[in-house]
């Protein structure tokens, strides 16, 4: 069964009706320069949203920074050795299905889609993001397309490296006089302790609290937190996916 009629019939399943497809674009796989380690997206940041998502009546597109096969960090797959997210029992749900591991293995290029066709867009964290979502001009004006129009713009986790640099068409910071929140310092240090090395070749939080005009916020290390700011949807960390995604299906459905 194809992506596309087996979301159809998971949908129809339960009884929903298709409200709109929300478009989520994730991190091909890339080398950590700093680490050296193969990374890509992480698992639940994908999952719990598609989940929320779903649930609501959405349909999903999945596309990437480069298109083809997409690898989740290894510590974010539920069956990984290290058992990091052996709790993870969404993720776990998700790859035993079909139809998410073709969606996994056949994406397309985030160029190849119309807008559109996308009632709201959702950036997945991961490693990856930290090279392949920054400074990266396809990205930004695709993003800019959904924010510019109205539409309910988010991104968890390290994939909101893309807005510390991101400008809107009359050439300003989209983040200048909002409040948004990402990947926290305490939380780097955390993953950096216990790892024994320097895992990211910045930090969000150090970087984001540069910017005059902003206001970045986080919560206490890895709890569920985001927040919402005109159509701007932002979220810490892993743990923050559902919490943003709930946020994106309330301005959709119409509640404040």
């Amino acid at each position: 069964m194809s992506q596309v009629k087996e979301l159809e019939h998971y949908v129809h399943s339960h009884g929903m009706p298709t409200k709109g497809k929300i478009l989520m674009v994730a991190s091909s796989p890339f080398v950590s320069k700093q680490t050296g380690w193969p990374i890509g997206f992480w698992a639940a940041e994908l999952t719990h949203p598609l989940h929320v998502f779903q649930e609501a009546g959405y349909e999903i597109g999945l596309v990437s920074t480069e298109g083809g096969q997409l690898e989740m960090d290894g510590y974010s797959n539920p069956t990984d050795p290290s058992g990091y997210s052996a709790h993870d029992v969404i993720s776990l749900g998700y790859l035993q299905k079909d139809w998410f591991n073709e969606m996994l293995s056949e994406t397309k290029k985030l160029t190849e889609v119309n807008p559109e066709d996308y009632v709201a867009i959702f950036l997945v964290g991961g490693q990856g993001p930290m090279y392949t979502f920054r400074a990266n001009p396809e990205l930004e004006q695709l993003f800019l397309v959904f924010y510019e129009s109205g539409k309910p713009s988010a991104a968890v986790c390290h994939s909101t490296a893309m807005l510390l640099d991101l400008k809107k068409s009359n050439g300003k910071l989209l983040v200048k006089g909002k409040t948004w929140t990402g990947f926290a310092d305490a939380e780097e240090e955390y993953a950096d302790q216990a790892v024994g090395m320097k895992i990211q070749p910045y930090r969000i939080e150090e970087e984001a609290r540069k910017i005059q005009g902003t206001t970045f916020k986080v919560a206490s290390p890895f709890s569920s937190y985001a927040i919402k700011d005109g159509n701007l949807v932002t979220g810490q960390q892993q743990n923050s996916g559902a919490a943003a995604a709930e946020l994106v299906v309330g301005m959709l459905d119409g509640k404040p």
